[in-house]
């Protein structure tokens, strides 16, 4: 019988899908509580720990982790040999694509600044303010978040265009679909960059000085994928020097930001703490409880699972033609 370890916050109803979809020994630990034992015991894992604690693990035969990066679990020796890894791709789309539009609009309509000025009591007027209708916007790095945020802003009346790591047939509310190669032309064209990346030894500090150089005056600039994709002294010098009109970023490097850190006084800069995605949402959780349950089934027909990582690149396989070896 599988030893099934799960690391989410569950209650009976989910407990009640996953073990559904297996026959096996379910066990119920956050992941803040696990034990070696535990973790070095389990042939599946629902659930992120620590890739510490997982390395030099025998019995392991499938890692699902409830995030879309897979930081640190691609490295060698972590997961034993032929040890399946798969993310949460198809999860987070929805509620970090909701709250890149919510800070972008707020940017554009100037409501940080009113929002100030309520706390100072000031009836005052900024003035023009910028519209999505009409727009061009750039999303880097093309998954399941970038797409649901290119759809929401084509539903808006942008023109939209992608850039992805490898060549798919292009979507119908795409006006194209690029690879890396055409990231500094893409980049001059669009009034809003939204970068959407994994965090990968390829997309660290991918947007430098000469990137944000290569960004029309007034644009605007997103970042929900890895903060160390960002130069964060360019994004700054871009902000203080007025070429960018303001950015929006959910992840830093490092992370927590330090309170003394000049990016926290950036003018036009809205800051969160890398809190789109996680559990915030509750569909969020509803998906990885789902994902999780399909593969569970999967695993034990023997079928290939969703969302398997190419430990070569961290990224999801596009082809899912590894199946489960037992």
């Amino acid at each position: 019988m599988l030893n099934i370890l799960v690391t989410l916050p569950v209650e009976a109803r989910h407990k009640a899908l996953l073990e559904s979809a297996c026959e096996g020994c379910f066990t119920y630990c956050p992941a803040k509580d696990l034990t070696q034992s535990q973790v070095h015991g389990a042939d599946i894992i629902i659930g992120n720990v620590k890739p510490d604690m997982i390395r030099g693990t025998e019995k392991l035969k499938w890692l699902q982790l409830n995030s879309a990066g897979t930081d640190g679990y691609t490295a060698p020796g972590v997961l034993p040999a032929g040890c399946l890894l798969t993310n949460a791709t198809g999860a987070y789309g929805l509620a970090i694509s909701e709250h890149m539009m919510a800070m972008l609009l707020f940017l554009m309509k100037k409501i940080n600044l009113y929002s100030a000025d309520q706390k100072d009591h000031s009836w005052s007027d900024h003035g023009q303010v910028r519209s999505v209708y009409g727009s061009r916007t750039l999303v880097v790095g093309f998954g399941d978040i970038g797409s649901c945020f290119a759809r929401r802003m084509h539903d808006m009346g942008s023109t939209v265009t992608g850039i992805r790591r490898s060549k798919t047939e292009k979507p119908d509310y795409l006006e194209g679909l690029y690879q890396m190669d055409s990231l500094k032309e893409e980049l001059g064209k669009a009034d809003i960059v939204a970068a959407c990346l994994p965090g990968t030894p390829e997309t660290k500090g991918l947007f430098d000085e000469a990137a944000f150089a290569a960004m029309k005056p007034g644009a605007w600039f997103i970042n929900v994928g890895r903060g160390n994709a960002v130069n964060q002294d360019a994004l700054l010098a871009a902000l203080q020097s007025g070429h960018l009109a303001g950015a929006a970023v959910d992840v830093t490097d490092p992370e927590p930001l330090p309170k003394d850190h000049p990016l926290w006084d950036a003018p036009n800069l809205l800051i969160t703490p890398h809190i789109s995605g996680q559990f915030h949402l509750q569909e969020t959780f509803e998906r990885i409880i789902r994902i999780a349950a399909e593969n569970l089934t999967r695993f034990v027909s023997g079928e290939l699972l969703k969302n398997q990582v190419d430990f070569a690149t961290g990224y999801r396989r596009l082809d899912e033609t590894v199946s489960p070896d037992r």
